[in-house]
């Protein structure tokens, strides 16, 4: 797998994260976010199951920027 780094969240206290990449054989998203509460979880689900092998994060508003950008690379595909 070879990872294309987007953006990592500038305001991150320690600089780990949130943190978005596009893998450049497939043009998938793998986003790095925050653990999601119970309560989150649970209005997700009222539209269908979180299978064990997913889970749901959370990226800050201030990152939709880089997510723009991550998804303009992943339609491009490799460039």
């Amino acid at each position: 797998m070879s990872l294309r780094f987007i953006a990592k969240d500038p305001n991150s206290p320690d600089g780990d994260s949130p943190t978005i990449w596009v893998d450049e054989k497939t043009s998938d998203l793998v986003i790095q976010g925050w653990k999601v509460d119970a309560a989150t979880e649970d209005e997700c689900r009222t539209v269908g199951n979180i299978p064990d092998h997913e889970t749901v994060v959370r990226v800050p508003a201030r990152l939709a920027q880089a997510m723009r950008e991550a998804c303009d690379v992943a339609e491009r595909g490799k460039d």
